[in-house]
């Protein structure tokens, strides 16, 4: 036992040292995750407590109340809105910003042309680099009364020329649309490239037994990046009540509460706004243990079903 334990230690040992400049390159990217991720959680405490700014997280003048914020913002009366509108606007863009970058790389493989692949490929990751600012200014003025949008849909299918962004109704293709837009070409970097290194013997394969494109796409390709699909849906399915706050803040009115308003906004409009720092923290939290536990499903369930997962 004593020479297995050492023979162990040797071996832990020597891959340390073999892999020291790799350890030494991760280093900066720990601290960054240490000090920016997980250092501020220390600040959750206030989720349990009646919390004002300049006061201590611990000690004299500190009152506790528990999980008081927690029952007040699940019994408040905007919390089934809240996860409503939030399911509704993550789905709607999990079902097609989820499957666009594996469409769109599918497509890009099967263009031949060189120079217009590249073109085409360059083309779609630019909207990526945009800021969300710019993007919902963009969009503003293209649904806005006599906007170039809204002006086309009043001249090819007769639609009232009016301020889009003012329609509850239209809010949730206005958001997936865009969300769509920019960031499907982004996404589908991770799928192009895993397609590459398929090996193409099996499309030679293939193509000699007689199979056609699609065929191939289905028997080949598709198979060849399931396991970055797997990957890619767990984290989606994840994050789904962290719907892109950002963008709807940018684009959503008063008049677009009932459908635009996300647990995201909400938190916004009263902590920052508000100055309700304790209840926000205990809806932030609430959100983060929801999307840990979707997480962790979704990973046992891709694991049991394709044996990929992210642990």
């Amino acid at each position: 036992m004593k020479k297995k334990k050492k023979k162990r230690e040797k071996i832990k040992k020597s891959v340390i040292r073999e892999n020291i400049q790799l350890y030494a390159m991760m280093l900066p990217v720990f601290l960054l995750i240490i000090i920016f991720c997980y250092g501020p959680m220390f600040g959750l405490v206030i989720a349990f407590e009646d919390y004002a700014p300049g006061l201590p997280f611990f000690g004299e003048g500190v009152k506790w109340v528990g999980i008081q914020h927690f029952k007040n913002f699940i019994e408040g009366k905007y919390f089934f809105r809240l996860i409503k509108n939030t399911l509704v606007l993550s789905g709607l863009n999990l079902l097609f910003g989820f499957t666009a970058p594996i469409l769109f790389a599918l497509l890009i493989d099967q263009v031949k042309h060189m120079r217009y692949k590249k073109i085409a490929q360059t083309a779609s990751y630019m909207p990526h680099f945009i800021s969300n600012v710019v993007v919902a200014g963009m969009v503003i003025s293209f649904i806005d009364r006599n906007g170039v949008i809204s002006n086309m849909l009043s001249g090819l299918f007769g639609l009232p020329n009016r301020n889009w962004r003012e329609v509850a109704s239209a809010f949730p293709i206005i958001y997936t649309v865009t969300n769509v837009w920019k960031g499907f070409g982004f996404g589908s970097i991770l799928y192009i490239s895993t397609i590459s290194s398929i090996d193409q013997n099996q499309y030679e394969s293939a193509r000699m037994d007689g199979a056609n494109r699609l065929q191939q796409c289905i028997y080949i390709t598709l198979p060849g990046i399931k396991n970055m699909i797997a990957i890619n849906l767990i984290m989606a399915i994840g994050g789904i009540l962290g719907a892109n706050s950002d963008l709807i803040l940018l684009l959503y009115t008063p008049a677009t509460y009932e459908v635009a308003d996300v647990i995201g906004t909400y938190t916004y409009r009263m902590g920052i706004v508000s100055g309700q720092y304790s209840y926000t923290t205990a809806a932030g939290v609430f959100m983060s243990v929801i999307g840990f536990t979707l997480t962790y499903i979704a990973n046992r369930t891709s694991d049991k079903l394709t044996g990929y997962g992210l642990w």
